[in-house]
């Protein structure tokens, strides 16, 4: 008799053109959301302050943006990246309407490309993701590419189709909530004295803190995105890979870098877009992350209360960038130039931001 569970997809599975409907849609509660905000340490009050979203034009307290994609993330990885070796990078991520507690978000694929690799054992899977709420309304899309294992490294899999990806979000892109009301945001409850006015182009901000990822906190949040990827998991099958261990989710790094730079940008009020990512190490138990912030860019949405900064994430491992310097790439043993080992993480993204009111000018 045949063995009813699934092994997932391999590469020779997804083949351009593929579409998913993800199993298991999944209603977000308030306990999701605390539990979030415990294991990341998130700041940013609207996400844990009813009154203060209500001021805003919310309907209440919405889930934090980044559970919401690690959610949408999650329902993907049985049917796309169950047998992955990494996820490489992101593009065209727009974050649309916002989730509440009770609300139920689903989740469909499409692959959009492929390419094998030199070895011959595994090839790349470019994936456009939909997350959707109960409604049918889009609460977020974004393309992926992750390597993937093939089933046997002798099957023939055809010709790269290699997407193209776009480098930015368009302004046209961003989702603005219709009722958002920004004209009288109160920074004394954000404890933020800088506005969209504040910040320059070419400015880093030093977030200063940093945080110890543990087995517990990283294996939990993982659980709790139902991220079920072998690599965050399966200590026995990890035990002779090249780190010898589960390595901890991406998305679990960019929740706790964009945690961290809480401190220095505090009125964000939430995230518009991910222009482009890369993961550019592994992160595993017992590491600290460290984070900074370049200002790429400041973007007028033509409003009086508020604009957009397109910013640039950098997370480092065991490594303070504040205190301690660092290239942030070096030349491997062949001369080519790579990602500091040190650093884990380079995300470009577009946050929403007030301006400072015309009586504080």
């Amino acid at each position: 008799m045949a063995n009813k569970a699934s092994l997932g997809n391999y590469f020779e599975d997804l083949t351009v053109g593929l579409k998913i409907v993800h199993a298991v849609p999944r209603t977000l509660t308030e306990g999701d959301s605390a539990l979030y905000l415990a294991l990341t340490a998130s700041r940013y009050p609207l996400f844990c302050n009813a009154e203060f979203a209500r001021d805003l034009g919310f309907i209440r307290e919405p889930i934090h943006d980044l559970l919401v994609f690690h959610i949408v993330f999650g329902k993907s990885v049985p049917d796309i990246s169950l047998n992955a070796v990494a996820n490489l990078g992101y593009a065209d991520v727009r974050f649309g309407e916002a989730v509440y507690p009770g609300d139920t978000i689903s989740a469909e694929t499409e692959v959009i490309g492929r390419r094998e690799s030199s070895g011959g054992d595994t090839g790349i899977i470019w994936v456009q993701t939909f997350g959707y709420n109960q409604h049918r309304r889009e609460v977020i899309r974004f393309i992926r590419w992750v390597l993937v294992n093939k089933a046997d490294s002798a099957n023939e899999t055809g010709p790269a189709i290699i997407p193209s990806t776009p480098n930015e979000v368009a302004i046209d892109d961003f989702y603005i909530p219709q009722n958002l009301k920004l004209s009288t945001f109160d920074g004394r409850i954000t404890g933020g004295k800088w506005f969209w006015d504040d910040y320059e182009v070419g400015e880093r901000i030093d977030h200063v803190e940093g945080m110890a990822i543990e087995e517990a906190e990283h294996q939990m949040a993982a659980r709790l995105y139902q991220n079920t990827a072998r690599a965050h998991f399966n200590a026995h099958a990890l035990k002779d890979s090249r780190f010898g261990t589960r390595v901890v989710y991406g998305g679990h790094v960019i929740s706790i870098a964009r945690a961290l730079s809480f401190n220095g940008l505090e009125n964000i009020v939430r995230i518009l877009a991910f222009n482009g990512g890369t993961h550019t190490n592994p992160t595993i138990t017992g590491d600290t992350i460290f984070a900074y912030t370049n200002i790429l860019e400041k973007i007028n949405l033509n409003r009086d209360d508020c604009g957009a900064l397109r910013l640039r994430l950098i997370a480092t491992k065991n490594l303070d960038p504040y205190t301690e310097n660092i290239e942030f790439k070096v030349a491997d043993e062949k001369g080519r130039e790579r990602y500091h080992p040190n650093v884990v993480l380079d995300l470009d993204y577009t946050v929403l931001i007030p301006k400072r009111v015309r009586s504080e000018q």
